[in-house]
């Protein structure tokens, strides 16, 4: 049972960091109001969240099979406060700060209609930081993390990822509204 506990929790690992790296991408491309290819934006935004919410279900899964497993021997306190376990507890602890990071942005996001839209973009961008600190958890504890498919799964990722952020930061992305006014979407 232990066995597939551990592989369950790896692969779950996998799969919600390959879900947050689309999840990041389409929210750069919701946030520009842009089409993806023949999909309206209206779809691209709950194709977002969606994707999002799966991401969420598999680090809920991560953390929870690993928490069953003997061998991983996680707790309550290292699930939420970084540094302390007993496994690599900094490269544990990276994995910790971005699950906490996960929470703050779904807890904002249930409660975004209470807190407002500026407090809830204000905690959004933590996904910013939530994703490299993933991926840096995922190289530096994950059993796979210098396996040569990783290391191309990784690479991928930071490369899609990457050029989305710098064309975000860029002075050719227009978010929708401000593309709306010059006519552009």
């Amino acid at each position: 049972m232990d066995n597939a506990l551990w592989a369950f929790g790896r692969v779950s690992g996998f799969v919600a960091l390959a879900l947050f790296t689309v999840a990041v991408v389409l929210g750069i491309l919701t946030r520009s109001g842009r089409r993806l290819f023949a999909i309206p934006r209206f779809s691209v935004v709950l194709i977002h969240r969606n994707i999002s919410v799966l991401a969420t279900v598999f680090l809920v899964l991560h953390v929870s099979s690993l928490m069953l497993d003997s061998f991983a021997k996680m707790n309550v306190i290292d699930v939420l406060v970084p540094f302390l376990g007993a496994f690599k507890p900094f490269w544990q602890g990276l994995g910790t700060v971005a699950f906490d990071l996960v929470l703050a942005v779904v807890v904002t996001g249930l409660l975004r209609h209470r807190i407002g839209q500026k407090t809830f973009r204000a905690v959004h961008w933590l996904t910013y930081a939530m994703w490299p600190i993933a991926l840096a958890h995922a190289i530096g504890n994950g059993t796979n993390g210098t396996a040569g498919w990783f290391v191309l799964l990784a690479v991928g990722s930071v490369a899609v990822v990457g050029t989305a952020v710098v064309w975000r930061l860029s002075a050719a992305f227009l978010e929708t509204s401000k593309a709306r006014q010059g006519g552009l979407l």
